[in-house]
């Protein structure tokens, strides 16, 4: 079966957004390809980091790389892409030089380009996400392992974004908490969250090609007993009160439901969030402050910021 890669140059800042629209474009998966990270120092205290070839990165920016089925249908598809990709620039996003190249690639190939990209990362005290295929024995007693398949999820777990906030619940989620996960994506915050001992999870994504790879992904991990998985708008569809509420999601999308999370949560709830680019760091916390939010707790990793607010009580 042939395939077509559809790689997108585009900016650190729009690598999410950009992803999240070939996926709804139809995309398995997402390969990101930054320019800065062979250049980045990384910490070591979670795992191996291994060496990276510069050759295999753009000399600036980042590729954001997606496979689609070889069809007579790809043009179209293309020209909607580049569409979506111009109407980004509403939420403020930079996207860049904005070029879109295509690819034939064979399906063996493809599943050889994937595997090359993803080995077990721990990337918290006790969290390592591992890939399907990978034989991987747990080092400490109490560590969790978050088994995805790059070929069905929306990233490996190992951004810096999904990496805060699952840090973030290493730290704040309590047994017996009610969790709701706002655009789940792959799941991976779920799972986590489940893995931690919350008493229920609901997860809600807006995309249902996303419902359906974190049901996917919720079921992999055996979390599908304590998560339901929901095709929702944000917290629109949400009634009951939760212990704490994460979303790694855009600033811009982050503020117009911060006061829908703030009336959900009990007293001394918490509000993780993450997906802010550095520049908007203040522009999220103010928004918060105003909403009736305590900021408890400030994270920056590379780029990017994840913060964790707390509701004062009434």
């Amino acid at each position: 079966m042939k395939w077509s890669e559809i790689a997108i140059h585009t900016t650190n800042e729009a690598t999410e957004a950009v992803a999240n629209i070939l996926h709804e474009a139809g995309a398995s998966g997402v390969v990101i390809e930054d320019s800065g990270e062979p250049e980045r120092t990384h910490e070591d205290r979670f795992g191996e980091i291994y060496d990276l070839d510069p050759q295999d990165f753009p000399s600036e920016g980042v590729l954001v790389k997606a496979y689609l089925p070889a069809s007579s249908f790809l043009k179209e598809t293309i020209q909607e892409i580049s569409e979506s990709i111009d109407k980004l620039k509403q939420y403020n996003l930079d996207t860049g030089k904005k070029a879109i190249t295509t690819t034939e690639v064979d399906e063996e190939d493809w599943a050889t380009a994937w595997k090359k990209y993803y080995h077990p990362v721990k990337i918290s005290g006790r969290f390592t996400i591992v890939p399907t295929w990978e034989t991987y024995v747990p080092v400490e007693s109490d560590e969790l392992i978050i088994e995805l398949d790059p070929g069905m999820a929306f990233g490996t777990g190992t951004h810096p974004t999904t990496v805060m906030c699952l840090q973030a619940l290493e730290k704040y989620v309590q047994p017996e908490d009610y969790v709701i996960d706002v655009g789940t994506g792959s799941g991976v915050l779920a799972i986590g969250a489940t893995l931690l001992n919350a008493k229920q999870v609901l997860a809600l994504d807006l995309d249902e090609v996303a419902v359906r790879s974190a049901k996917e992904n919720i079921a992999l991990n055996h979390c599908d007993e304590k998560v339901e998985v929901l095709h929702g708008n944000l917290l629109d569809s949400v009634k009951e009160p939760a212990n704490l509420i994460v979303a790694n999601i855009l600033a811009e999308v982050i503020v117009t439901f911060s006061q829908d999370a703030h009336h959900l949560l009990a007293d001394n709830g918490l509000f993780i969030v993450s997906g802010i680019i550095g520049a908007k760091k203040d522009f999220v916390k103010e928004n918060l402050i105003q909403k009736g939010f305590e900021i408890i707790e400030s994270v920056v990793m590379e780029d990017w910021v994840a913060l964790v607010a707390r509701k004062r009580g009434e």
